[in-house]
């Protein structure tokens, strides 16, 4: 397992981190928490992590600051920044010191997902592959079982766990296998599909983009778009709006 350093000068904010790394179903374990850098740094010190996750704005030591100071050591745990909008100042300036990558709050477990599964990736020369049990090889009639499920289920309603609930197995062990035989993470695939799907009704519909958003099950249509844009390189009203010329 890999392991995680929460740092934020939130309790609520630590227990939600931690909630949404369980989520992902990856080999992470949140082993501490810390509520500023400087926590970090003395805990670091007798202890070790394989990721700190660390907002910005804390009381005592901030987030660069902390990022400063662990760039410093020859032997340090790769950091990913916790930022809100206000803070892209300062996410550039922790980037350019060898910051891996950050993530908006509130984290979203997708986003949380895509995050942990390109540290994992960046990582695989010197790791090997994420482990899965032996008999994984085994287990195209499963995949394609959740492929079913997939193709016949609202975009909207499609979640890892109802997938594995229809095989049945466990939740975490499908998400390895299905990366294993896939070549694709099983939040990434959804994506891609919900995606097509999207460019499907802004083009052949009038519903407004939060109604797309909200039928492909994005709550937040701000989420949606910054999804949509990742994945299509343009927003989705500039889609539509290119699809009309």
């Amino acid at each position: 397992m890999n392991r995680i350093l929460l740092v934020d000068d939130e309790k609520w904010v630590r227990s939600a981190l931690k909630w949404t790394v369980e989520k992902t179903c990856l080999p992470f374990n949140v082993v501490h928490e810390c509520a500023n850098g400087l926590e970090a740094l003395d805990w670091l010190r007798g202890n070790q992590a394989d990721l700190v996750l660390t907002d910005i704005g804390m009381p005592v030591m901030d987030g660069i600051t902390l990022v400063n100071e662990l760039h410093r050591k020859s032997c340090s745990p790769d950091v990913v920044i916790i930022s809100v909008y206000d803070d892209f100042p300062f996410v550039q300036k922790a980037l350019r010191n060898g910051v891996r990558d950050y993530l908006l709050k509130p984290v979203q477990p997708e986003e949380m997902h895509q995050c942990l599964t390109k540290w994992l990736e960046e990582r695989k020369p010197a790791d090997g592959p994420i482990p899965v049990q032996a008999d994984a090889a085994t287990g195209s009639p499963i995949i394609q079982k959740v492929l079913h499920y997939i193709e016949t289920t609202p975009p909207s309603l499609i979640t890892l766990t109802e997938a594995a609930k229809s095989i049945p197995m466990n939740a975490c062990y499908l998400s390895q296998l299905f990366k294993q035989e896939m070549n694709v993470n099983f939040v990434d695939y959804v994506t891609e599909i919900k995606i097509t799907e999207a460019k499907r009704l802004l083009t052949a519909t009038s519903l407004r983009i939060s109604e797309v958003a909200e039928r492909l099950g994005y709550a937040d249509i701000a989420y949606f778009s910054n999804t949509f844009k990742k994945v299509t390189g343009v927003s989705p009203s500039e889609y539509r709006n290119k699809d009309k010329h």
